[in-house]
């Protein structure tokens, strides 16, 4: 076996699920401040095949070829110079650009060590979603106790966690979901769940202080009536439409705060303790790349996909 060589996927060019291609490149070393990640996990989200169709050229200039994945899990396989915190053999997660492979060479400081008791297929999910997820409740819309929120796409690698976070903040939570998905959802904690799909949450919701919209289109502009005045909409999917915000006398936000390492150690907390449950999806070899982001493209099922790239 060549050591100093690993598969990963590269992207040589912008367009459908055909431009995903496994190929056999040349392992990093870490740098000064970095360790090299063997990577178990690689998360998959919606950014990663939007990135791929050539969509957000002017957010995320690429040179190609490029390595996708933002997210990932695995153990340290080496350290580089100056990095104390980390040691070979250790379990983290955390931000992994280029995470499509078996390894990565990432910035110390862009990781965080897990406890024994968390998995790292469940740890793939948390800067996939879980912080997503607290970001929108807490840092940006300002969850408080008494309060009811509306999460669109609730059984969803984000949605999921934040019908637990908010019911253990003591809000009330209505939540959107396919048919397949409405049990699901209720075990969460969910006060309401509507099938998306046969009722129409605008005439069945009303009064709403806070909207988690993970889904963005039509779905964002039939959120703006059911808020209340002084209400807040919070997008994960791209900037709200602020003429709408202001003729409802509302409050719309898009990235304008981010989860932080001690909002990341909160989450690794209320997992290890079993009070917060992470339920990923489909978990596909590297080889079979092309299928998953066909798959995430769909978007349905339950859960955050990922990539095992040592499979």
């Amino acid at each position: 076996m060549n050591t100093s060589a690993m598969q990963a996927v590269l992207v040589d060019r912008y367009g459908d699920a055909d431009v995903l291609n496994v190929q056999e490149v040349a392992r990093p070393l870490p740098q000064p401040g970095e360790v090299l990640v063997r990577i178990r996990y690689a998360s998959m989200i919606p950014l990663d095949w939007k990135v791929r169709r050539g969509w957000l050229q002017q957010v995320f200039p690429l040179v190609l070829p490029y390595v996708p994945g933002f997210y990932a899990s695995g153990t340290v396989e080496s350290v580089g110079e100056g990095v104390a915190d980390l040691h070979v053999g250790d379990r983290v997660f955390g931000d992994v650009r280029g995470a499509y492979a078996q390894y990565a060479a990432v910035p110390a400081e862009a990781l965080v060590k897990l406890p024994d008791s968390v998995s790292l297929e469940t740890a793939a999910a948390i800067k996939a979603g879980a912080d997503s997820a607290w970001k929108a409740l807490f840092l940006e819309g300002d969850l408080q106790a008494g309060q009811t929120v509306l999460i669109h796409a609730a059984a969803g690698g984000v949605g999921q966690v934040a019908v637990q976070l908010a019911k253990r903040a003591g809000a009330t939570v209505i939540a959107t979901a396919s048919a397949d998905n409405l049990e699901f959802v209720r075990s969460l904690g969910a006060d309401k769940v509507i099938d998306y799909r046969s009722e129409d949450f605008a005439q069945s919701a009303s009064g709403v202080d806070l909207v988690v919209d993970t889904v963005g289109g039509d779905t964002e502009l039939r959120s703006w009536g059911v808020l209340k005045r002084g209400g807040i909409l919070v997008s994960l999917v791209g900037d709200p439409d602020a003429e709408q915000a202001a003729a409802h006398g509302v409050t719309a936000k898009f990235n304008t705060r981010f989860a932080e390492r001690e909002h990341l150690l909160q989450i690794v907390d209320l997992i290890a303790e079993g009070a917060l449950k992470i339920e990923t999806g489909r978990v596909y070899p590297l080889s079979e790349v092309r299928e998953a982001h066909r798959f995430s493209e769909q978007r349905r099922g339950r859960g955050r996909i990922l990539l095992a790239p040592q499979e």
